[in-house]
């Protein structure tokens, strides 16, 4: 017994010693009415030690306090990051909760708490009112490592990051990133070092420590996040992409179909929200001897099979591409217009209601409207950038679908709100700027988004 203690004792002093620290996050990622998840990268400030971590969470109504099992610190290879499912969580209840490193307490210095899904249907047709924020294209500058101007001096393409505390003050039931939300460069896509660096910086910044920290966070990728620009199928270390991915992202699931990549799905109340990989299996750019596409057939397939079976009044399909633009220099879904007529053709002929598209990537907002003989309208939310540079070409810009009064260029992020009563619930879009200002307004009530409706 006295050998045991004193082993433990210097245990204890070994990871005081090595003054164990969170080098980015912890990130609250899907949760549940029953189970939470989320993810922390620790470092250490002296040589690293094999030690245990773990999450402790407390309900703040009742007072009780769980401790998900240990995991060992220690594998290089995920860059200091680990993953934690929390599965005392019980519906409609508020937490807080700590990283604990050899028992102790780390100093996060934000707010850390998360409030699971309630339980809703069957219950009335009070439904509750939920929010998601959403928004894409966050550039974290790193000295040393940007683009150098014509005079020779380094130009970050990031800017002011206030938005997020925009965003925190929102209090979203959830926060959705619709890619480029890391920004991979030169020194960064050709090695899986270089990634899980590239994730590591931009992940620790500051301002956006908060809103990882205390609302669920989603996320899909776009080219950026995945590898270099414009980036399809090809890109040889794409696995390793996926990897960092995942350590980063704590999304619900990875891939559908026993295949690779992001696609999964999540709830909020009677909002799904689908989220799509558009680089996984997207075809080479360059080649010209077979049709282009995006998704690719298993993911275009799960998705109107997901669709189809969706009890959801509000069926959001966010992709990193935009989905309905006609714009030939933009890399959405004009590039293979096959696949988006037959996505569009599959859902009038299975009758899904309720189906709105969302994507990122252009570097301004917009709305666009696809009108459809005999059924509803198609729409189509675009927000972006977050913090990256603005898009000022007119050009670029053109959009046959665009609805008028709805561009918007500045750094700017989405916010939807589902209210209403059970059969009449109404989506309110709005386009928020840098400053937590609402740019414009829409309404679309359930029965817009019918058949005959």
């Amino acid at each position: 017994m006295i050998n045991y203690i004193v082993a433990c004792l210097l245990a204890a002093a070994t990871i005081a010693s090595a003054q164990p620290f969170v080098v980015s996050g912890p990130t609250v990622g899907h949760v549940d009415m029953r189970s939470a998840s989320i993810t922390v990268q620790i470092g250490f400030r002296s040589q690293p030690v094999r030690t245990d971590v773990a999450v402790r969470y407390t309900d703040i109504a009742s007072k009780r306090t769980y401790t998900t099992p240990q995991v060992y610190y220690g594998y290089p290879g995920n860059a200091g990051c680990m993953g934690f499912m929390l599965d005392s969580v019980e519906p409609g209840r508020t937490y807080t909760y700590e990283i604990l490193v050899g028992g102790e307490a780390l100093d996060v210095s934000v707010p850390t708490r998360f409030t699971s899904r309630s339980i809703f249907r069957y219950r009335g047709n009070d439904w509750p009112t939920v929010s998601l924020a959403f928004g894409s294209c966050h550039y974290v500058n790193q000295a040393g490592y940007e683009r150098h101007d014509s005079t020779g001096k380094e130009r970050g393409y990031g800017t002011e990051t206030g938005i997020f505390d925009a965003i925190v003050q929102r209090n979203p039931d959830a926060m959705l990133w619709l890619g480029d939300n890391v920004y991979l460069r030169d020194p960064d896509w050709g090695s899986r070092s270089g990634i899980l660096k590239r994730y590591s910086h931009t992940r620790a910044h500051s301002r956006t420590r908060e809103l990882f920290a205390s609302i669920p966070n989603y996320a899909i990728w776009d080219d950026h996040d995945y590898g270099p620009n414009d980036a399809d199928r090809s890109y040889v270390l794409k696995d390793d992409a996926l990897d960092a991915f995942k350590l980063f992202w704590p999304n619900p699931s990875y891939g559908v179909g026993g295949k690779p990549g992001i696609t999964s799905s999540f709830e909020l109340a009677d909002v799904q929200v689908f989220l799509l990989d558009d680089r996984f299996y997207r075809s080479s750019n360059d080649r010209h001897d077979e049709p282009k596409t995006i998704l690719g057939q298993h993911q275009d397939e799960w998705l109107i099979d997901a669709l189809s079976s969706s009890k959801a009044t509000f069926k959001l399909v966010a992709v990193g591409s935009q989905f309905l633009s006609d714009n030939k220099r933009r890399e959405g879904f004009e590039k293979s217009p096959e696949e988006r007529q037959r996505i569009l053709d599959l859902i009038t002929r299975n009758n899904v209601s309720g189906v709105m598209f969302m994507s990122g990537d252009v570097h301004f907002a917009e709305l666009s409207r696809l009108d459809r003989e005999g059924t509803y309208p198609i729409y189509e939310i675009t927000s972006s950038p977050l913090s990256s540079g603005l898009n000022t070409s007119p050009v670029y810009r053109a959009n046959s679908y665009h609805v008028a009064g709805t561009e918007f260029i500045g750094h700017n992020f989405g916010h939807i709100t589902v209210s209403g009563q059970r059969g009449k619930r109404i989506l309110t879009i709005r386009i928020v700027d840098a400053t937590g200002k609402d740019v414009w307004i829409r309404e679309i009530p359930e029965s817009e988004l019918r058949k005959n409706g």
